[in-house]
């Protein structure tokens, strides 16, 4: 890890109208980490991660990632932060299939909610032959390799959810927000997911997520609990959860109890 904070937000304000959503937050978050941001509905957790990735601007406070303020950049110069972003809502193309999803993605190259990318790290255009190879690369990397022909419908919802992450990686970011990502799913497919994170961290990868699940929050390496626009703890996870070894453990039992029927 570097000394210096891959983000570092100071005295972000954000209101709408007379509510105060954030209330003068500061948040660093240190490279090469998973770090969740966790907190009851309305805590402010996901207007953070919006002015995080300049989705939407505060009204007081400055955001620094990788050293540039995030507020006086123009769009165009976002895009070249190495950041992605996932969303809660699975809103990939019905009619393409999985590796045209992710094409899709890797030839975008602008900020775009409709393709789930805020920003991607800036390259030159690459060709056909190098958006197949870097999109085949995110499938891999996600454990979907072998439903690149597949469609949305004869995906499970967590490959679904791993097409979303494998698109938001075929720009190679070095950094990825992720809102609520194992929010619509159950606690098989879930920590599958945190799975797909942790490996990702291993290769250097960080990711800042948003959680209102307590247990998912045990993934990560660092924990933030916001309340009423504030940030009220910031700590280091003290036993952190190992994916691998918990789906293992869930199998075991699952096991045990088809043979105990």
């Amino acid at each position: 890890m570097t000394s210096e904070p891959i983000i570092a937000a100071r005295g972000v304000t954000r209101r709408f109208g007379g509510l105060v959503a954030l209330d003068n937050v500061d948040l660093d978050v240190p490279c090469g980490i998973v770090q969740a941001i966790i907190g009851p509905n309305g805590s402010g957790k996901t207007t953070l991660l919006n002015a995080l990735s300049g989705a939407s601007h505060a009204d007081a406070g400055s955001i620094r990632i990788g050293g540039n303020e995030i507020f006086r950049l123009k769009p165009h110069r976002i895009a070249r932060l190495g950041l992605a972003r996932t969303f809660q809502t699975i809103r990939i193309f019905e009619n393409l299939s999985v590796i045209e999803n992710v094409k899709v993605a890797a030839a975008c190259h602008t900020p775009t909610s409709l393709f789930n990318i805020v920003t991607s790290n800036a390259r030159q255009q690459q060709s056909e032959a190098e958006i197949n190879n870097s999109s085949r690369e995110a499938l891999e990397i996600v454990g979907l390799s072998d439903r690149a022909e597949h469609t949305p419908n004869q995906l499970s919802g967590g490959q679904q959810q791993r097409v979303a992450i494998a698109r938001a990686l075929s720009n190679q970011p070095s950094l990825v927000l992720a809102d609520e990502p194992t929010g619509n799913l159950d606690s098989r497919t879930s920590i599958e997911i945190m799975g797909v994170f942790q490996k990702l961290n291993e290769q250097g990868i960080t990711i800042v997520m948003v959680t209102h699940e307590l247990d998912i929050a045990q993934y990560t390496k660092r924990m933030v609990v916001m309340r009423d626009g504030k940030v009220v703890s910031d700590t280091p996870v003290p036993k952190r959860l190992n994916a691998e070894n918990e789906s293992r453990r869930l199998q075991e039992e699952q096991k045990a109890v088809q043979l105990a029927d």
